[in-house]
């Protein structure tokens, strides 16, 4: 890279432009190299090609990964499973199968490319910043139309420099690194923003490191994260056999930034997010010794070969199995990590060690499966731990490094893995000791046993072949939506605070996400955590001859999962405006994709006057939403009007009009 002042962000940016300038703030329309999606949200991305009548993906790489829905009590999940596989023989993309792995690790050890662009269905997407990719999270619908050779259209984010100074300190890993930096500034600080790492501290970080760091970029509310493509990306993709993808991408010393931040590494202790969000970060050694019922390593956040050979030479080189109140679950990332922890005994380690292991994807992370107990603490290695989200409604699920879980698991208690180090003893089992031990000095193996055998390359279809797609019963086609309306009445059925995530929303979980491919099923849940009367109230109102309803809420609105169906399933109970302070990027654009219109508070203490109940009424929409940014929304109730704005773009407002993106886009598919 030329000492032009350009950062590695602006530079694959740049070189994948196709609309607008890199002014920040402003849309912008990129190429899309890649495309990531996972059977949560990919089958609602597959039946929206159908509905567009797109007949294979302009992409250089699609890939569908099954790892969130793997449980099979029943034909749903198998059934979907076949529909995906179909569905990737129709469309020409990879396909990997259910067990081979979640999406992220899976994908960087298969396709990540530095220099290239990605869009994913999935939150966790800029994971793949770790190779030097511009990887970005959006709603499955954005996901579709990239995969049918549109842009990923987005607002040009602030590149914000976080310069990595020093070395780890033994018993502080990856985690803590992402940990501190939601400690310093949230779960929005990082909106708006891609984050680039860069400093001398990044030689000590491997590639599976980096993904740890760039995946939880996510929970800061950033559209992205991206380290730069050296040595030791080159070294991970030897390791995979690919290293002719390899492309050095590195920031010139004169570098600029929008924003700076310096992170010591030498500095960094242990870390934990309490209760119930990421952002709440304190040092393990303030709620040490607090009794845990589960200790749970893996999840796209930790997944990392060294993740769990850490955790293993802990348990070896101790010889101690886990505290009997204690359930130790081991997720393993990938069918490839799977087998190489076998191969050289880490997993044997484990097992002895009391661990129960589970199938290579997402599991406990997203509620299928290993939900805690009530009321318990739950320490674990995932990147989230919003209200329910493990699949237990008064769950306490702590957020930690790999190396906090494993002592924390062994003693029983909430442990700073340092005092493993330190000399001094603590009772385990009840009549036995820690004795200290050395920090397990662990690599990514530079010659890992590859395992391709589960990623299923796309078909070569014939002239005028249109494999057929196998949808069993609760496969369900999507709901055809009408035009906006010009004058829309609306009562408010829900008023919301601040901080409202998709988990709530529309919750994840064993329970839920089988009826992913099922609208009217799936839509029961709707709001449930926060307010189980929504579903019958918003049925009701329809019901009784209403025209939909709005709902109300506060700052960072829709925050977390990409989970497109926390937009779908309430548009389909009749959601057609929402009003809030300010939303979660990803979310914003889901809502006015299914024909929402997600207008915000010019004013945000216009909040405090409205309540639950109140009916709203907004005239002229159409030409309002076309001629300019503002819209005046009477409260008929109190007798007040609310200015309010939108931020959509032209071609935003188009579709929206349209009923949102799948009629607009059917009708331009079909003019082409």
């Amino acid at each position: 890279m030329d000492g032009n002042g350009e950062s590695v962000a602006r530079r694959i940016l740049r070189e994948h432009l196709v609309e607008g300038e890199l002014t920040a703030g402003t849309p912008i329309g990129i190429r899309i190299d890649q495309t990531l999606t996972q059977d949560a949200t990919g089958t609602l991305v597959m039946l929206e090609l159908e509905a567009m009548g797109l007949d294979r993906v302009r992409t250089e790489v699609s890939a569908q990964y099954v790892d969130h829905n793997l449980i099979q009590e029943d034909h749903r999940n198998p059934d979907d499973h076949l529909f995906l596989q179909s569905a990737c023989e129709r469309f020409g993309i990879w396909y990997s199968k259910p067990g081979n792995g979640i999406s992220h690790p899976v994908h960087q050890e298969r396709f990540g490319k530095p220099g290239a662009t990605m869009a994913g269905s999935d939150s966790h997407t800029p994971a793949a910043g770790a190779l030097g990719m511009i990887a970005i999270g959006s709603g499955g619908l954005d996901v579709a139309l990239a995969m049918a050779g549109e842009p990923l259209r987005i607002r040009m984010p602030q590149i914000w420099g976080v310069e990595l100074v020093g070395e780890l300190p033994d018993w502080v890993s990856a985690k803590d690194v992402v940990l501190e930096l939601l400690r310093r500034h949230g779960v929005d600080g990082g909106s708006g923003r891609i984050i680039e790492y860069h400093g001398p501290g990044l030689a000590g970080l491997s590639a599976m490191d980096r993904h740890v760091i760039c995946n939880m970029g996510a929970e800061l509310g950033a559209t992205t994260s991206v380290f730069p493509a050296d040595d030791e990306v080159r070294r991970f993709l030897a390791s995979q056999a690919r290293e002719e993808d390899f492309t050095e991408l590195l920031a010139p010393a004169d570098v600029s930034y929008d924003h700076t931040e310096r992170i010591d590494l030498s500095e960094l202790v242990p870390l934990v997010a309490l209760p119930t969000s990421p952002g709440n970060v304190v040092p393990v050694t303030e709620v040490a010794g607090r009794p845990i019922s589960q200790a749970y390593i893996g999840s796209s956040a930790n997944p990392g070969y060294r993740d769990f050979a850490v955790a293993a030479e802990v348990c070896d080189a101790l010889g101690y199995a886990a505290h009997p109140r204690v359930s130790f679950d081991v997720n393993p990332t990938s069918r490839q990590i799977l087998g190489n922890l076998i191969g050289d005994g880490h997993l044997l380690s484990l097992v002895r060690a009391g661990a129960r292991i589970h199938q290579a994807g997402c599991n406990g992370c997203i509620g299928m499966g290993q939900a805690p107990a009530t009321d318990e603490i739950s320490l674990r290695t995932v990147p989230r731990n919003f209200p329910s989200r493990s699949g237990t409604k008064e769950d306490q699920v702590y957020l930690c490094s790999p190396e906090t879980a494993v002592a924390s698991a062994l003693t029983g208690v909430i442990t700073d893995p340092r005092d493993l180090g330190a000399g001094a003893s603590r009772d385990v089992n009840g009549d036995k000791t820690l004795p200290a031990i050395d920090h397990p000095k662990v690599r990514e193996p530079d010659e890992p046993l590859l395992d391709t055998a589960n990623l299923i390359a796309p078909r070569q279809a014939g002239p005028g072949e249109r494999p057929e797609l196998r949808q069993g019963p609760n496969v369900a086609l999507l709901p055809d939506f009408e035009e906006l309306p010009d004058e829309l009445e609306l009562p408010v059925l829900l008023k919301l605070g601040d901080d409202v995530s998709t988990d709530e929303i529309l919750r994840a979980g064993a329970e839920v996400l089988p009826f992913r491919s099922n609208i009217p099923r799936i839509a029961t849940f709707a709001f449930d955590v926060i307010d189980d009367t929504y579903h019958d109230r918003a049925v009701r109102l329809q019901e009784d001859g209403g025209h939909g309803h709005a709902i109300v809420g506060g700052v960072n609105y829709g925050q977390g999962s990409s989970r497109e169906h926390a937009a779908l399933a309430p548009r389909y109970l009749g959601l057609r405006v929402t009003l809030v302070k300010e939303y979660a990027r990803i979310h914003w654009q889901n809502l006015a994709n299914f024909g929402v219109v997600p207008l915000r508070f010019t004013e945000p203490d216009d909040w405090d006057a409205l309540e639950q109940g109140d009916v709203l009424r907004i005239t002229d929409l159409r030409a309002a939403l076309a001629d300019g940014a503002r819209v005046e929304v009477a409260n008929i109730t109190q007798g007040t009007t609310i200015t309010a704005e939108h931020g959509l773009s032209p071609r935003q407002v188009d579709r929206l009009l349209a009923g949102g993106v799948i009629p607009y886009m059917k009708a331009e598919l079909a003019d082409r």
